[in-house]
């Protein structure tokens, strides 16, 4: 594929992405005080093992891990889903929103770091700039919805494991090149299963609710709902997107759209939820849009460029 479609092609896999994360805020706010964060967990790995199955039954996907050392996905599959969630879950639990928004905002800026030491990948200066607007926009957005300090340090620590850990999971994928994006997002979604189910079933054990756990999908509707987005469009749809994005355009430019998700979350607030749209909002969208062209954009020209350049020399 000619290097300008593989930019094009990862681009708009990272943006379909972070559509699908962004609008997962309004499935999971309506039932996250009534129902065990660890459950909806388990079921939305659930539902996206089993329609993942049935996609390669049906000739639909295709995994082949045949005469080849899958050890590589063991850190993409411990690292995202596993770690990750663990650490946003607990965080978020223990922090205020806004200290909590703003830690997640720097995972663009500690990908860039760390792909930097494991991957020798140097990010521009046109990056580093994008990544660093972007997010700023992004903690504008969040912190419109009040700042609230709770020196919380285990919450601290918590969210800066799922920071670093959306951060890793980004450069192991990039390095596991010898598998599709389809083999990776299979084993990160059974990684998700089986981790989040066996911790949802000690927890439901423990307070006696387990036959609530098993029956809670055919019982309540909005969870039903909920889990069938997350599980199919989050966990199958955005993690293959988002795989197949870092194929193409590597680390630091698939996390440079992260801020795309805040952007979607906020207008769907406004639109669905009737939420207020605020002039820090707008400067804060602004420049989390500034920030992704600046750190993309003019790297297509630069690339595209460059290959017609290839291209000239080539036929000369």
């Amino acid at each position: 594929m000619p290097i300008k479609n593989k930019i094009l092609s990862g681009s708009l896999s990272a943006i379909f992405c972070e559509v699908l994360f962004g609008f997962s805020y309004l499935f999971t706010k309506r039932i996250t005080d009534s129902i065990s964060p660890m459950t909806l967990l388990s079921w939305r790995f659930i539902i996206a093992f089993l329609f993942f199955n049935i996609c390669m039954l049906a000739g639909i996907l295709k995994v082949d891990f045949k005469n080849k050392l899958i050890s590589p996905l063991f850190l993409v599959g411990i690292f995202q889903p596993v770690l990750y969630f663990i650490g946003e879950t607990i965080g978020i639990n223990l922090t205020s929103a806004s200290e909590s928004g703003t830690i997640i905002a720097c995972i663009p800026i500690i990908t860039l770091l760390l792909s930097s030491l494991l991957l020798k990948e140097i990010p521009t200066k046109l990056q580093v700039t994008g990544v660093s607007i972007s997010a700023i926009g992004i903690i504008l957005i969040v912190l419109t919805k009040g700042a609230e300090v709770t020196f919380n340090p285990v919450g601290y620590i918590m969210l800066f494991l799922a920071v670093t850990s959306y951060s890793l999971y980004s450069v192991f994928s990039e390095k596991a090149n010898q598998f599709t994006s389809t083999e990776k997002t299979y084993v990160m979604i059974a990684f998700g299963t089986v981790a989040f189910t066996g911790i949802a079933l000690v927890e439901n054990l423990k307070s006696g609710t387990l036959k609530d756990f098993f029956i809670l999908p055919f019982t309540n509707l909005n969870f039903l709902i909920t889990v069938l987005y997350l599980g199919v469009g989050c966990s199958v749809l955005a993690f293959l997107l988002y795989n197949l994005a870092i194929s193409y355009i590597g680390t630091n430019k698939s996390a440079s759209f992260v801020g795309i998700s805040t952007i979607v979350t906020v207008i769907a607030g406004i639109i669905i939820l009737k939420e207020k749209f605020t002039i820090i909002q707008i400067i804060g969208t602004i420049l989390v849009i500034s920030g992704v062209y600046l750190a993309n954009v003019i790297y297509i020209s630069n690339k595209s460029e460059a290959d017609g350049s290839i291209e000239e020399i080539t036929e000369k």
